[in-house]
């Protein structure tokens, strides 16, 4: 057969490819509306725009057309390379159709439309301290995802479903981090958990020595730190680290967020407290790390998979690694303290570098996971992985969730929320449907040590140009390492390629023994 069929089919292919990325974005521009400056009144109707966007988007990503197109590229697989963009976006529209086409519209459309009203009530509920009046909500989600997981399952390899209680939720983390399996997970998850938990109190320890060297400056951080200068602040560093303001934004919400609309616009946002100065300005860097992934993704190849993320863990691992393992350090603050003091110089005029780094990297545990140090923060994660598995095979309900949520919360941190707020309502996540998302946290914590460990193999003066407010260097090596590929491999194969290892929890947490000392 000659060139010419299978490339007709692989344009025509890449066409709807890009009217679905087109699709897409509107719904993205929604719900982003939704979570910053629409009104409340909107709520209903933004549910059905959302659930029409949602049903059209299926019904074009299920169009038997677009089977027809990927067979006929299938059975000429030799014309294109095994790694070439074309062999990427065909094997993952492959993907994508099949999980569309496993689905009904009517499934589709009233997860939209739930969704889209659930993050209403979840707000009201969070702010009002009230489980019971968001439990319906939560049955409801917990119902159409069991429907869903039940009906991706079959997509699943026969050795991954046959006698695994974990399939349902297999099919949904799937969507996330690309075949990634609970079985695995929890092997991973058991041995951090062995680790953290002493390795919490050997930490604490050390840090409760320093904070009584440098007490009584433990309240550094509540201080006042008026907010027009907080996002001031927040701004200048978010440029700094590459953040482009011509093709991004930044707004004010309840959950700090980022999402990728269009190559020119990706929009991150934050939550602002007076007298909180590391939650805005960590949140916004950690939204940043997203952001730049996306920024960083091949802009030319909008709506296909070659210009897409590979997975939420990777997403996740330039996130944490810019958070927690550049702007948590000391050569870091070397350059931005001073800087930091010339804003607010009113709260930290009597600061040293030494008591503010001992502030921002104290670590005891505590109940809200989006403020959590970096070394107690995955057994938070752990706690939420092992009950949305429980909720999705029905060995818990949604009634007994606060419950099981204090237990295991005084198991793995020895604390018990005083309230719901603090408790089962402090993530969106749920109320977006958006199970199996959670594990991706500790995965990008574990890609992001692998990754920053060999940076710094790679670069040796990679601190000192923290040092001088330089982090290009970092920037440069991730867009190459990381961002161009799109989706071109699988997380744990692209975390080898870039690191020369497959993903192991040990370069975490040998990371954590160097920083604290123990």
């Amino acid at each position: 057969m000659t060139m010419a069929k299978p490339r007709v089919a692989y344009d025509n292919l890449i066409r709807r490819a890009r009217e679905l990325g087109v699709l897409g974005s509107c719904s993205s521009l929604l719900s982003w509306d939704e979570q910053t400056y629409m009104p409340e009144g909107g709520a209903e109707h933004r549910g059905e725009q959302l659930a029409m966007l949602a049903g059209l988007f299926h019904e074009r990503a299920t169009d038997p057309k677009l089977g027809d197109m990927l067979a006929v590229l299938e059975s000429n697989a030799g014309d294109f390379g095994p790694e070439s963009p074309e062999s990427v976006n065909i094997r993952e529209m492959r993907r994508s159709y099949e999980r569309s086409t496993c689905l009904p519209r009517r499934l589709v459309e009233e997860l939209a439309r739930t969704t889209s009203l659930a993050q209403k009530e979840w707000i009201s509920a969070r702010q009002g301290s009230s489980f019971e009046t968001f439990r319906p909500w939560l049955e409801r989600i917990v119902t159409l995802k069991r429907e869903e997981g039940q009906a991706l399952k079959t997509l699943l390899p026969t050795a991954d479903s046959a006698n695994n209680d974990d399939a349902t939720y297999d099919a949904l983390l799937d969507e996330y981090e690309p075949g990634a399996r609970s079985g695995k997970l929890i092997a991973i998850f058991r041995s951090l958990r062995e680790q953290l938990v002493p390795l919490v109190q050997s930490v604490g320890e050390v840090c409760a020595r320093r904070a009584h060297e440098t007490a009584p400056l433990r309240n550094i951080l509540q201080r006042r730190y008026p907010i027009d200068r907080q996002r001031t602040f927040a701004e200048t560093v978010a440029s700094s680290l590459g953040f482009d303001f011509r093709r991004g934004r930044l707004d004010v919400t309840a959950h700090p967020f980022c999402t990728g609309i269009a190559p020119g616009d990706t929009r991150i946002t934050t939550r602002f407290d007076e007298n909180r100065f590391d939650q805005a300005l960590f949140g916004v860097i950690h939204e940043v790390g997203h952001a730049l992934y996306e920024q960083g993704l091949p802009h030319q190849a909008f709506g296909t998979p070659v210009g897409e993320a590979t997975s939420l863990g990777v997403h996740e691992s330039q996130s944490r690694l810019w958070e927690n393992f550049v702007a948590h350090g000391g050569a870091f603050w070397t350059y931005w303290f001073p800087i930091a003091r010339g804003f607010f110089h009113e709260a930290l005029w009597d600061v040293s570098l030494d008591e503010f780094l001992a502030a921002i990297n104290r670590v005891e545990p505590s109940l809200i996971r989006t403020e959590a140090d970096e070394v107690t923060y995955d057994l938070h994660i752990i706690a939420r992985f092992e009950l949305e598995r429980a909720l999705l095979k029905g060995d818990l309900t949604a009634a007994d969730l606060p419950g099981a949520w204090s237990e295991i919360y005084n198991e793995l941190l020895g604390i018990r929320p005083a309230n719901d707020t603090d408790g089962c309502l402090q993530d969106v996540h749920w109320s977006g449907g958006l199970f199996g998302y959670f594990p991706t946290y500790t995965l990008g914590n574990i890609y992001a040590a692998q990754l920053y460990e060999k940076a710094q193999a790679d670069q040796p003066d990679l601190e000192a140009d923290f040092a001088r407010g330089n982090s290009q260097g970092l920037l440069t090596w991730l867009r190459d390492r990381i961002h161009r590929h799109g989706r071109c491999y699988r997380a744990e194969h692209l975390i080898e390629k870039a690191t020369g290892n497959p993903p192991d929890g040990r370069f975490l947490i040998a990371f954590l023994r160097r920083k604290y000392r123990v």
